[in-house]
């Protein structure tokens, strides 16, 4: 047997935070504790709190005074005392059987160091169902494929897990915490993405199941990254985030690659000017100003990394070697 902590970070939506915590009552592998790791000026959460009935759910409520994401989750890591740590997110609602497929593949392999799974999500009330056999991968030239949310088949060896549902063995991320050279007040995009590549830089497999499941509700954001609305800032940030941990993860072959796809081509999101020029005739001149912030998010996340070789240049290739 191995114990489990939950960590659930959760910002101004106390609705969304009673179905997951609700969801949570209902595994039939309990957890030794589940961390609520709140803001301290969160009224609408702490309010919600003082009238919650955990019945036999062992919460724990951590406090934070520091924004975004990235804290909040370290703040859980620090207070976590399980051998297994499993992170959704408040608008996710775990399956019943969530913690006891986690734990039975953790005891089936000992290098197994993270484990994540299908996240099934609700658009409103209608589900975005689809299929893919490709998930949490990233091709030779460093474009990333997600797809945990439309995984299908078995279970797989994978390089990126997602935070909605993703968990880690102890003694893996025993020297690791999420990275705080990621910009952006609240969401901080691809934190997942920096903390997956590097343990698995640090040598643990990283296993995906679509049968590990939650159910997502993607809830409004109280920050500057609001979803589906472009704001130059939020990209810029976005790229960033995305680009210092590829550049730390590649090979320096493939770190070039990635770096000339990501100015001539980009995807329809991160875009390189082959992008910019598809999406020219529809959008005009938004099509411009998505590309130049990207690239600009390209440029910073290559300066961030470069700071980070000169400053410590013997421990680039192994994990984050300074934090802003």
């Amino acid at each position: 047997m191995m114990t489990i902590t939950v960590i659930v970070p959760t910002y101004r939506r106390p609705e969304d935070l009673k179905r997951c915590l609700e969801a949570l009552k209902k595994q039939t592998l309990f957890p030794r504790e589940v961390l609520v790791v709140v803001r301290d000026t969160d009224t609408e959460t702490w309010s919600f709190l003082e009238v919650f009935n955990p019945d036999h759910l062992p919460v724990r409520i951590v406090k934070i005074a520091v924004p975004g994401q990235v804290a909040a989750l370290n703040a859980g890591l620090d207070a976590a005392q399980g051998d297994i740590i499993a992170i959704t997110d408040d608008d996710a609602a775990p399956h019943p059987e969530w913690l006891a497929r986690i734990e039975t593949h953790f005891l089936s392999d000992d290098r197994i160091g993270g484990i994540g799974g299908r996240d099934w999500v609700y658009q409103g009330t209608s589900l975005l169902d689809g299929a893919c056999e490709v998930v949490g991968r990233v091709q030779w030239f460093g474009r990333v494929v997600g797809n945990h949310h439309l995984g299908i088949g078995k279970l797989r060896e994978v390089e990126l897990l997602k935070g909605a549902n993703m968990s880690y063995r102890r003694t893996a991320i025993a020297n690791l915490h999420f990275d705080e050279r990621l910009r952006g007040t609240g969401a901080q995009v691809h934190n997942d993405l920096a903390f997956s590549l590097a343990v698995k830089r640090s040598g643990w497999k990283l296993i995906y199941d679509p049968a590990i499941a939650v159910d997502h509700y993607p809830a409004q954001r109280f920050d500057e990254d609001q979803r589906g609305k472009f704001d130059r800032i939020v990209q810029i940030n976005r790229v960033h985030n995305e680009t210092l941990p590829l550049l730390e993860y590649l090979p320096p072959v493939r770190r070039a690659a990635f770096l000339l796809w990501g100015i001539l081509i980009g995807t329809r999101t991160q875009r390189g000017f082959v992008q910019c020029l598809r999406f020219l005739p529809s959008e005009g001149v938004l099509a411009v100003q998505k590309w130049l912030a990207s690239m600009q998010g390209r440029w910073q996340g290559w300066q961030t990394w470069r700071k980070c070789l000169r400053k410590a240049p013997a421990q680039a290739s192994l994990e984050p070697s300074c934090n802003n």
